[in-house]
């Protein structure tokens, strides 16, 4: 594997900022119980990117790839549930 160099702080930099970049969605979706303005189809896009990116980041052996995707696979993989869930209590 290779040695942690300088360039990897660019990664990391990425990293934290795509990521999180999510966070404010998740928290909106959690505290009103409504993802009505999170496009379903764009979820099932991204997410399946992002196991794309996972798995080309586990073949380069790049951690900043790693780590960014799959925390961000976290939080949009929860913001899935949450509509899918606040949807089906919705239609009843």
């Amino acid at each position: 594997m290779n040695h942690f160099n300088y360039i990897d702080l660019f990664g990391f930099l990425a990293a934290l900022l795509t990521t999180i970049a999510f966070l404010p969605q998740l928290y909106r979706t959690w505290e009103t119980k409504s993802a009505d303005d999170v496009s379903l189809i764009m979820l099932i896009l991204f997410i399946t990117g992002l196991i794309c990116w996972i798995i080309y980041g586990l073949k380069i052996h790049s951690i900043p790839i790693l780590v960014a995707n799959v925390v961000t696979f976290i939080f949009n993989f929860s913001i899935l549930i949450l509509k899918l869930s606040y949807n089906k209590k919705n239609n009843k």
